[in-house]
């Protein structure tokens, strides 16, 4: 049976970088998976996706209307934006995190209120609190993998050693401080 992801942030948030983690982690155990990136203006604050496919046989990366099983999103509005993919029964984890877009920054239109209580009332929802976990281990950077942390808790996946695939895809320069934010983000939970 195949599996569908759909990871979605804000440019720069990091959202990317997990979808290539996630994928290697599931290759690594002998899943078949497809990977989808839609950048949008990423590099301006806009909204970026990820969709991940995985199962005995993919036979294509897109994740269609109502059918993520899971959607993980790295800001409160992207999973408002992006919550007609979750299944009805799919499960949405979210950042507690807010990233102002141009149009709230300069006056122009207001930051939807109410972004979680709403996907709570229609969806299973997990909130994780990734920024202030991020900001008490020094690094606010790495709330990307906190999330992620929180993702493979959520998945279940206990036969995949995330902290090994970690090792193989993270740059070592940013390795120490993303394997604490990942066990932080699987504490989370």
């Amino acid at each position: 049976m195949t599996k569908s992801i759909l990871l979605v942030g804000v440019g720069g948030q990091g959202a990317i970088l997990v979808s290539k983690v996630l994928t290697a982690g599931l290759v690594s155990v002998g899943f078949d998976v497809k990977m989808s990136e839609v950048h949008g203006m990423a590099q301006r604050g806009g909204s970026v996706s990820t969709q991940v496919r995985y199962g005995e046989k993919v036979h294509s990366p897109i994740i269609g209307t109502g059918a993520a099983d899971l959607l993980v999103a790295f800001e409160q509005m992207e999973a408002v934006r992006y919550a007609n993919y979750l299944k009805p029964d799919g499960i949405a984890l979210i950042s507690d995190r807010a990233i102002m877009p141009m149009s709230v920054a300069s006056g122009q239109a207001e930051y939807p209120k109410g972004c979680i209580e709403a996907m709570q009332q229609k969806f299973n929802t997990v909130v994780v609190k990734a920024d202030e976990i991020s900001r008490e281990l020094g690094n606010s950077r790495c709330q990307n993998i906190v999330l992620f942390g929180a993702l493979t808790k959520v998945l279940g996946l206990n036969q995949i050693d995330w902290e090994a695939v970690m090792r193989e895809v993270l740059p070592p320069k940013i390795l120490d401080i993303n394997l604490l934010a990942f066990r932080k983000g699987r504490e989370a939970i």
